[in-house]
């Protein structure tokens, strides 16, 4: 049974939507036509060599890695590279990145899950980008409807269900026509009050242009007055990180094992204490330095994330915080068992692996 590629993008839409994704980041499709078609995907954090040979040898015809395969702007793709084999191959590749570690259920909240904290929130919480702006314009009220109509057309006053919105306020507009002016209305060189309405509406951002090119054509003054105003959606619970507090203190070292097995780790790097009872716990997978200051901030007593530097480190542990290094990818990778179980709900008719072949490039030795 296959599918097309359109309904993987579209799943891990609703699992990750990319629109969350840090603005650094590249996610979604990276490779690949939306419209092929699929039957097999493998899931791995870094697609490696030892991945795409895996792949081919299960017969994987999609891959979703973790990782963007391509992060920064590439200058040349020759052979030797996994994504030009890729392309060659008609492999398509798919990231969720940052976009899985904000998901609700995402990275973040499964390493939430091995620690058993139940009341979380958003370590960082993130500021959602407007997507709409409210359109002020100034009209005379003989022209409201044309101007208004003209609006409405091009894509402005839309809410839910609803279309045609607007609100309009009766004030008074002034002016004085200066040299070379031909006002509408009243003379050029002398103060004039005219009967205005202020016309307010909501406009998306992607469609501004074409609402402001339409307004300029319908106004019927010379040099129409409007504002722009971006509207900044309400905070929505989302951002990079968790934190929380545990039912009831729990002792250090039980806290080092439950990491240890739920991340199936053999070995954790730990600074700080690891002896006595802490209260609550902060978790930011991959690197983890930046955001250590929220989690000092917010009196974290136990910080887990994949990596740190010393210093930060030394900092911590000195504040009396427990900080739990798994290595980068050791904090990502176990998390991909339920991006694969998301997806079997989701896409019952697409073979989702797990890749068996993907390591952090780090081993412990000794």
């Amino acid at each position: 049974m296959s599918i097309q590629l359109a309904q993987l993008i579209e799943a891990m839409e609703s699992i990750a939507p990319t629109r969350h994704a840090e603005s650094w980041d590249n996610v979604g499709l990276l490779v690949g036509d939306p419209q092929q078609s699929i039957s097999r995907a493998i899931v791995c954090i870094d697609y490696t060599a030892d991945v795409a040979a895996e792949a081919r040898s299960l017969g994987c015809d999609a891959v979703i890695a973790y990782h963007p395969a391509i992060f920064e702007g590439l200058k040349r793709l020759t052979a030797g590279s996994v994504v030009f084999d890729a392309l060659r191959r008609g492999l398509p590749i798919y990231s969720p990145h940052t976009a899985w570690d904000v998901a609700p259920g995402g990275v973040n909240d499964f390493l939430m899950d091995i620690l058993a904290v139940n009341s979380r929130r958003a370590l960082r919480p993130a500021q959602p980008k407007p997507t709409t702006c409210k359109l002020v314009v100034f009209t005379p009220v003989s022209a409201v409807e044309r101007v208004s109509g003209a609006i409405f057309a091009a894509g402005a006053g839309h809410i839910g269900n609803y279309s045609g919105c607007s609100f309009r306020v009766p004030g008074t507009g002034t002016f004085f026509g200066g040299e070379g002016a031909n006002p509408v209305v009243g003379q050029a060189g002398r103060f004039e009050q005219v009967d205005e309405l202020r016309l307010e509406s909501i406009v998306p951002l992607g469609l501004l242009d074409k609402v402001i090119a339409a307004l300029r054509t319908a106004h019927p003054y010379e040099e129409p007055a409007f504002d722009i105003v971006p509207l900044q959606p309400p905070p929505d619970g989302l951002g990079q990180g968790r934190i929380g507090r545990f039912d009831v203190p729990i002792d250090r070292r039980e806290l080092l094992e439950r990491i240890r097995k739920g991340l199936g780790l053999s070995h954790l790097l730990v600074a700080g204490p690891v002896e006595g009872l802490v209260s609550s716990a902060a978790c930011l997978a991959g690197a983890g330095g930046e955001y250590l200051k929220d989690a000092l901030e917010q009196q974290a007593g136990l910080y887990l994330t994949g990596e740190i530097r010393h210093h930060d480190a030394v900092k911590a542990a000195q504040r009396g915080v427990t900080v739990v290094c798994t290595l980068h990818s050791n904090s990502e990778r176990a998390s991909l068992s339920r991006l694969v179980q998301r997806l079997g709900q989701c896409l019952p008719g697409l073979d989702t692996r797990l890749s068996s072949k993907d390591r952090d490039p780090f081993v412990i030795i000794g």
